[in-house]
């Protein structure tokens, strides 16, 4: 009795056709070229970039922080009423940074025009 072969199996043995591209590389489009990408700033960088472009808000988040900071300082001692003009002083100062953002942006926009 020959043994018959089955066509089932020798299709799961055959290697499957190459994809159609390679989703690893870029395409290949003739005449044009791509830029090489541009080398990612640190942290530390773009921190100094940005503090640079808008120094107020930096400084805002400081003194919200710092106000905070001293106020929780302050009432853990008992000292309600200190504690309550430094947190009136944090909200101040939450809403000078807020108002320093906002500037921030629209001077960005306007510059890129």
């Amino acid at each position: 009795m020959a043994a018959a072969t089955n066509p089932v199996a020798s299709e799961h043995t055959a290697t499957p056709p190459p994809p159609l591209f390679d989703i690893t590389k870029p395409p290949v489009i003739e005449g044009f070229t791509p830029l090489s990408r541009p080398r990612e700033e640190t942290f530390q960088e773009k921190f100094m970039r940005k503090t640079k472009e808008n120094p107020f808000v930096p400084i805002g988040c400081l003194g919200t922080a710092g106000a905070l900071m001293y106020g929780l300082r302050a009432f853990k001692q008992g000292k309600t009423r200190q504690s309550q003009l430094l947190m009136r002083g944090r909200i101040f100062a939450q809403g000078f940074t807020v108002v320093a953002i906002i500037f921030g942006v629209f001077a960005t926009t306007l510059k890129k025009n």
